[in-house]
């Protein structure tokens, strides 16, 4: 394959991907998508093939992830609104299309995810300095995602064992 096709392929399925992770809850089709970016429905098709899985899987995956994101999160939307956001204008189709990617109903899954947060253990909140910095990673911005360094291998200091005696010689019985 040519590289200027490769790299078109990948700029393709790239833009998909932006407009599936920012409009899945419109009714979204591959021939729409296609046209927003500018290129043929095949031409898509193609670059998701090769890039990763199907349009179809895409717009499905993120539809489902923010689905179970609210149902954990938004307590107060109810299910039937739920499958609305995400884009199933028919509440049995979104609760059919919930249960095959998670195996529990919308409903099931809430409980489970409520129930799950009620006995986790909270964790301690950190104070901002007045810099913004965060306490516990002095020198990064707050809201830095950057990783902490971890520790090198620490020697752990051993019991101390008497000293040898000098070659040469033997060794002497000690008093308890």
């Amino acid at each position: 394959m040519h590289p200027h096709t490769l790299s078109e392929r990948r700029r393709l399925y790239l833009l998909g991907r932006v407009l599936v992770a920012r409009h899945y809850g419109r009714p979204l089709t591959l021939v729409a998508v296609a046209r927003a970016i500018g290129t043929s429905p095949r031409q898509l098709q193609r670059a998701y093939a090769q890039f990763g899985d199907s349009f179809q899987e895409d717009l499905f995956a993120r539809r489902m992830s923010a689905a179970a994101q609210l149902l954990a999160e938004q307590r107060a939307i109810p299910v039937s609104d739920i499958g609305r956001l995400v884009g199933y204008p028919h509440s049995s189709h979104f609760a059919s299309s919930f249960r095959r990617r998670y195996g529990l109903s919308p409903a099931k899954f809430r409980e489970c995810a409520l129930r799950h947060a009620a006995t986790r253990t909270p964790t301690p909140t950190r104070t901002p300095t007045p810099t913004g910095a965060d306490s516990a990673t002095p020198g990064h911005a707050a809201g830095s995602h950057r990783p902490r360094p971890r520790p090198r291998h620490q020697h752990q200091p051993q019991p101390a064992s008497p000293p040898r005696p000098p070659p040469g010689q033997a060794a002497r019985p000690q008093a308890a």
